[in-house]
């Protein structure tokens, strides 16, 4: 009977679920979208019952699809930083969860700054204070609900980022791991526990949070009969299933939001260019090791607008099509500032833009602008990164759901100077959690077995002239420009 390793890889639009082999292939996978929710302006949320629900269906067709095959253990990779607050005694969400994209703590966090500015908390936490992240989220329900916050002192009510609430089903443990961990603003990156004066800073009672575990390790058992053996946030993910564990190692994946991680080993690394400071993943008796990260909320949710509100393609997939129908962008900058700006400029007051329309403009030149905005805002991130790393990247290594176009591969690589990488199995956010799951239980026996799992697709080499490159991302800078200012 064939072992495997399963996957529950819970996003911000889907949940899925994958069976992994001992090659690092994936056997069987299933998937649900959920609704995103938007009660108004700038407000994101997901139901996190319906989460739950789409969870428990795609485990159980994945399992089904495999009957024959015996799985070992489970790992859980997720969005990161979307805030559910549940009863203990219920397991029902009090409310809907407060998803990382939502900007509604604005005033709170300008509020939390104070005479210190946004890096009042980034010593320790190697954060800015941005709606990002979830510690302010969780201050934002209590300061709205007396009841809430009460019920919250009382140790009723339990936080989680979607890890924990996964992991509270599967196990009726209240868990999370270091890279979540240090993604609410409320962990100590050094000490890797929650930080008693950011709890107070918060004003978050410290009965609410989960504990803090390693994210390959064994956890509990779970309703599966296989035990829970890792965790690990979304990018983290895949920055270990892209088999970085190295200082130097980057990747860069192209989900909802684009992430580049790089691995700056057992020490963290403070920005001065506006990345943030994170865990990039901890085994179970070894130190942690810490990465840089690059953040930007919009890259494949573009092309998701582009279907659903503008209704210019019918499926994600057409948008390499619609973007090849014209030579290049006539002259057209899409700046997808939904959520404000992310890396490396923090601006929750910037808003979305479309600059450079003509006459001559057409649905192809919006398409590709809404493609190569996600190219332009990596090259904007990795001169940050290099910035705070004192070195020059020689390659990208780049996953998640947008890689298979290979139109916005070839301009990444165009604009960025450097070869892209694309590796044969491009779902690392999955392969990551069954890797840490897997290497917890003895299913790989070290990480050069996974180094060995990983090989190449396609390599997309810079085939664009220096003159042009350079013109194009100076009107992206210009286009930039535009989004900071136009409430004036």
């Amino acid at each position: 009977m064939a072992q495997l390793v399963a996957a529950i890889d819970q996003g911000t639009t889907s949940s899925r679920c994958a069976l992994i082999d001992q090659s690092g292939a994936i056997v069987v996978m299933r998937q649900l979208e959920h609704e995103q929710i938007y009660p108004q302006p700038g407000w994101v949320e997901h139901d996190a019952a319906e989460i739950k629900g789409n969870v428990d269906a795609v485990v159980a067709e994945t399992l089904a699809a495999a009957s024959d095959a015996e799985v070992v253990a489970v790992g859980i990779t997720n969005q990161r930083e979307t805030t559910v607050l549940w009863s203990r005694e219920t397991g029902e969400p009090v409310d809907n969860a407060l998803v990382w994209q939502d900007t509604r703590t604005a005033e709170l966090c300008r509020a939390l700054a104070g005479a210190d500015g946004a890096d009042r908390f980034r010593a320790k936490t190697g954060l800015p204070l941005a709606t990002y992240f979830s510690g302010p989220k969780i201050r934002w329900r209590l300061d709205h609900d007396d009841e809430l916050r009460a019920r919250a002192e009382a140790g009723e009510i339990a936080f989680g980022t979607m890890d924990s609430w996964v992991a509270w089903n599967l196990t009726g443990e209240h868990v999370t791991d270091v890279t979540n961990a240090s993604r609410t603003m409320l962990m100590d990156l050094d000490s890797l526990d929650w930080s008693p004066d950011l709890l107070e800073a918060f004003e978050i009672p410290a009965v609410m949070l989960p504990s803090i575990v390693p994210s390959s390790g064994v956890i509990a058992p779970t309703t599966l009969d296989v035990p829970l053996a890792g965790i690990l946030g979304d990018q983290q993910a895949a920055l270990f299933g892209q088999t970085c564990f190295d200082p130097g190692d980057a990747k860069n994946t192209y989900g909802t939001g684009c992430f580049l991680l790089l691995n700056t080993g057992e020490s963290p690394v403070p920005s001065t260019n506006g990345m943030l400071t994170t865990v990039a993943f901890q085994i179970a008796g070894k130190p942690a090791q810490y990465a840089l990260e690059g953040s930007v909320a919009i890259a494949g949710a573009g092309v998701q607008w582009l279907r659903d509100n503008l209704g210019l393609i019918e499926s994600a997939e057409e948008i390499e099509e619609l973007a090849g129908s014209v030579e290049d962008n006539g002259g057209v900058y899409f700046v997808p500032a939904f959520s404000g700006l992310y890396a490396p400029r923090w601006r929750d007051d910037a808003r979305g833009v479309i600059v450079g329309l003509t006459r001559f403009a057409n649905s192809g030149h919006l398409g590709r602008a809404v493609l190569e905005a996600t190219a332009y805002q990596t090259r904007d991130v990795l001169e940050a990164m290099e910035g705070d790393a004192g070195s020059a990247l020689a390659s990208l290594r780049v996953d998640g759901g947008m890689v298979v176009n290979d139109l916005l591969m070839q301009f990444q690589a165009d604009i960025l100077d450097v070869p892209v990488v694309r590796p044969k199995v491009n779902e690392a956010t999955v392969l990551g959690a069954a890797y840490a799951a897997g290497l917890a239980v003895g299913f790989w026996e070290n990480l050069d077995e996974l180094r060995s799992h990983w090989a190449i697709d396609r390599t997309f080499e810079p085939a664009m002239a220096e003159d042009d490159r350079e013109a194009y991302f100076a009107d992206w800078l210009k286009a930039v420009s535009k989004s900071l200012d136009w409430i004036t």
